[in-house]
């Protein structure tokens, strides 16, 4: 999983997986899911992001510490 923040659009994109999104729907204005070939999640995209969470702060709880051992 990936998170990338674009400050010029303030975008934030979350990558859940390295599939390509081959359909998307807009869950709420300015949040949209984007699905693979198969119908499943494989981002979340938040436009306006710095309006709608604390984007200067992130916290990771409850990972798995083989995740953070591959990091």
């Amino acid at each position: 999983m990936r998170i990338n923040y674009d400050a010029a659009t303030d975008s934030l994109y979350i990558h859940l997986t390295e599939q390509p999104a081959a359909d998307s729907d807009e869950v709420v204005e300015g949040v949209v899911l984007d699905f693979d070939a198969h119908g499943a999640l494989v981002g979340i995209d938040v436009q306006h992001a710095s309006q709608k969470a604390d984007i200067h702060h992130l916290a990771i709880s409850h990972m798995p510490l083989t995740m953070l051992e591959a990091a």
